[in-house]
């Protein structure tokens, strides 16, 4: 029962709300727009850390993979920072990638919602 929340889960969820507030206030770069940190996970050995970001209104290929770049040239910057705020032996390497999950989750809830109109339609011809 005790490892349900483990210490690689608490971590990440603490770089998580770190990391947003590091990239709000320190990354003054313009080409990098709302990006949103929707989780980390960390390897049991701590040493490297999956960021996975959102950006907000940022759907093209061209603009995900400018604000990736601009968050991985900053991740040595985001981990010294980090390094400075947690208190960890050692910091984990920080891995940027996109999370597609709330588009997909957009996407799908678009289609349910036509499928529901076009029942809706057809049950009123009949």
């Amino acid at each position: 029962m005790a490892k349900d929340y483990s210490r690689t889960q608490r971590i990440g969820d603490q770089m998580q709300r770190e990391l947003a507030s590091l990239i709000h206030r320190e990354i003054k770069d313009p080409r990098l727009g709302m990006v949103t940190i929707t989780g980390v996970d960390v390897t049991r050995d701590l040493a490297h850390a999956k960021v996975f970001v959102t950006m907000l209104g940022k759907d093209s290929a061209e603009d995900i993979a400018q604000n990736l770049k601009v968050l991985k040239d900053a991740a040595g910057f985001l981990r010294q920072q980090l390094g400075r705020t947690m208190k960890l032996r050692s910091v984990p390497q920080l891995h940027f990638h996109y999370d597609e999950s709330i588009r997909r989750g957009a996407e799908l809830s678009a289609l349910i919602e036509r499928a529901v109109a076009e029942d809706r339609h057809h049950e009123g011809e009949e």
